[in-house]
């Protein structure tokens, strides 16, 4: 792939690791449809800006992932703007910091529903365009370190990214035959805006200062520092090339040694 014209669409992709995957995807030569929700906007024209600024090429658009026919669209989008596609990265995602015994039935589904419909759907608009094409693809979604150990307060989110990495699996077995490998990454803890959230609220759960939490979760981290976005897209940038050909249906854990799967 790299600079042969490859097409890849990336979710959430305004800021935290979705900006990181499609600055490092524009880096490796793809034409990337840098994708976020209406209210997004800002974000998304400055992963666009900073991607056509080191001399890539980037396409601004507009997804709501729990909404069929916005992913459509930008399906549509991507092959406008580069006559196909190649790699489709459901990255966007929510997580909410909550007791179990207090999460409100919507709350859950919200989650559910951007979580897991959203990259279902997501998987879905992506392989119907692949395998109109012909010619194969590489689809990555979003799981998490809790995709194989959950945290507490992150019970809902956990069963989420549990859900993305089965969802994975049964994707992968259905679609090789199409030439279209299907994975999946597990960040651990990642300095953004989701996880200064998660801190916050965990801290107050259990009575530390802002910014104690995560250090106590850090303190499982082999390789002794918080990832950054740049990690995650390291990982990113090699499931969407042609080295992870003969790879498919892994969820791959990005975290610094946290977790061991």
């Amino acid at each position: 792939m790299g600079t042969n014209n490859s097409v890849a669409v990336v979710t959430g992709s305004a800021r935290g690791i979705g900006q990181g995957i499609a600055q490092r995807l524009g880096a490796d030569g793809h034409h990337v449809i840098v994708a976020d929700l209406p209210s997004m906007q800002d974000g998304v024209a400055e992963t666009v800006t900073t991607i056509e600024s080191a001399g890539g090429r980037a396409t601004v658009a507009e997804v709501d992932v729990t909404d069929e026919d916005s992913l459509s669209r930008l399906v549509e989008v991507a092959v406008e703007a580069g006559g196909k596609l190649d790699v489709f990265v459901a990255n966007a995602g929510i997580a909410q910091v909550e007791p179990l015994i207090d999460y409100s039935k919507a709350d859950f589904e919200k989650i559910v529903d951007v979580n897991l419909t959203g990259v279902f759907l997501s998987y879905q608009a992506a392989a119907k365009q692949m395998i109109e094409q012909g010619n194969g693809g590489k689809i990555i979604g979003a799981a998490s370190i809790v995709a194989f150990r959950p945290f507490a307060l992150l019970s809902p989110y956990s069963a989420t990214k549990w859900a993305v990495r089965g969802l994975t699996q049964g994707a992968a077995m259905e679609w090789a035959k199409h030439g279209i490998t299907v994975n999946a990454y597990g960040p651990g803890i990642v300095g953004t805006a989701m996880w200064d959230l998660i801190d916050e609220k965990l801290a107050a759960e259990e009575g530390l200062a802002k910014g104690e939490a995560i250090k106590k979760y850090a303190g499982d981290i082999l390789m002794g520092r918080v990832s950054v976005p740049e990690d995650v897209a390291n990982l990113v940038s090699f499931l969407a090339s042609e080295d992870s050909d003969y790879i498919t249906g892994q969820t791959m854990l990005v975290d610094g040694g946290m977790q061991f799967s």
